[in-house]
């Protein structure tokens, strides 16, 4: 009896559980997931239709939907900046939506964050832009008529941003009417440049060897400390590269010194420099963990990429990888990160394919991390984890004259790659 009372009890808690109101399952949500149901794990609805036993709505990711998780906007004489920080890649409409009234640009498969919502609510995004989520599955940015003279919108990735570039009219009364012919932008005039000096018949490379002087970096079983490594390193890279013709070769320190990662730089950025490479020894709690790994900067992905930027950062870990996302969206900083990322790309595979034949090689690949020198240089930059000096293997290997001159050579090779087949954007 008692046995037949607790599966009614159960099943009755079941059913009220299926038929909650909506306001009730908001109380669940956090802007992330929704809590699923066992039906809803076992049997998933299909992309576009709802469960039909089952108010539970599933979480925005799972249902392909992309989360704006942040609104900015900027001013400056004659235009206006509107960046969207999303979480993945969003597809906005090809075909803007052309009416008397204005334009809208629709973002499908999109929904607002909560803290976008709030900044909307508050009145903090500039005019022209009127933001709404017309639906439960897209947003769109309308552009009132007469407020504008053109606008030109734009995809960018790693981070994932969308940004609209609007030329406000100077009178809203007496703008000149607007070219509304169908497509995804419409061109912006092109502003007067100030006269450009002649293209450089070189290029710049700064070379930063990490930490020095007072700050020792990580430390091996048998005392071996990553400032020695990385200057050993830095100065056979910059031997080998100074014999590229048409290429110019600086370092951040030739000695044993401690130079602040500001300086570090500022020093790049004041050279002028076209590409900066930072060379740095890894380390991990265990002592098994050993292998290469090559930086670019955005957000850490995982847990350890932030760690290590941390420890490299001298900064808390939870602090870290604070105000990665309020990187300047114009497209200097696009195509920065683009050719960072292919830049590490190139020098990684140089290096796993120069080292694996003569040692036994981990490649932990590229990722991204908020590092201080990645983020405040102006060129296409990375930073190369050579190898684990907690591990102590790999502490031998850095200990050899050997290996680190074929560590500077794979990195040499990688540079030469990059510069043979990028196009080093104009500074």
């Amino acid at each position: 009896m008692r046995s037949a009372l607790w599966r009614i009890f159960t099943l009755a808690f079941l059913v009220g559980l299926f038929h909650l109101p909506m306001h009730a399952l908001d109380l669940f949500h956090d802007g992330q997931a929704f809590a699923e149901t066992r039906a809803a794990r076992q049997e998933p609805p299909a992309k576009h239709k709802r469960s039909r036993t089952s108010r539970i709505h599933l979480a925005p990711t799972a249902l392909g939907l992309t989360t704006i998780q942040n609104l900015r906007t900027a001013s400056s004489p004659g235009l206006t900046r509107l960046v969207l920080d999303l979480d993945a890649k969003a597809s906005p409409s090809k075909h803007p939506k052309l009416q008397a009234e204005g334009v809208t640009i629709e973002i499908p498969n999109a929904t607002l964050s909560q803290s976008a919502k709030t900044k909307l609510t508050a009145g903090k995004i500039a005019k022209p832009f009127i933001i709404t989520q017309s639906s439960e599955r897209s947003v769109e940015v309308s552009l009132p008529a007469g407020s504008f003279q053109r606008y030109k919108l734009l995809t960018l990735a790693n981070p994932h941003r969308l940004v609209i570039d609007v030329v406000p009219s100077s009178d809203p009364l007496t703008a000149p009417p607007v070219d509304l012919t169908p497509g995804l932008e419409l061109p912006l005039p092109t502003p007067p440049q100030p006269a450009q000096p002649r293209a450089k018949s070189f290029k710049t490379i700064v070379i930063d060897p990490g930490h020095g002087g007072k700050d020792p970096g990580a430390r091996g079983q048998r005392g071996t400390e990553e400032k020695d490594i990385t200057l050993k390193v830095a100065l056979k890279l910059r031997d080998l590269l100074s014999k590229q013709p048409g290429v110019r070769v600086l370092m951040t320190r030739y000695r044993d010194e401690f130079v602040e990662l500001e300086d570090r730089a500022k020093f790049a950025n004041g050279q002028e420099a076209d590409l900066f490479v930072s060379i740095h020894v890894n380390s991990h709690p265990q002592r098994s963990v050993k292998g290469i790994e090559i930086y670019h900067f955005g957000e850490a992905k995982d847990q350890r990429a932030l760690e290590v930027a941390a420890r490299e950062n001298g900064t808390p870990l939870n602090t870290t990888g604070v105000g990665w996302e309020y990187l300047v969206a114009d497209l200097l900083t696009a195509k920065k990160i683009e050719a960072s990322l292919e830049l590490a790309w190139t020098a990684k595979e140089a290096m796993v394919t120069n080292l694996n034949n003569r040692y036994s090689l981990v490649d932990h690949g590229v990722k991204t991390a908020p590092f201080y020198v990645l983020r405040f240089t102006s060129m296409p930059s990375i930073l190369a984890e050579i190898a684990y000096i907690s591990n102590s293997a790999e502490e031998d290997m850095l200990r050899t004259g050997l290996f680190t001159t074929r560590v500077a050579e794979a990195l040499m090779e990688g540079v030469n790659t990059f510069l043979a087949s990028a196009k080093i954007a104009p500074r």
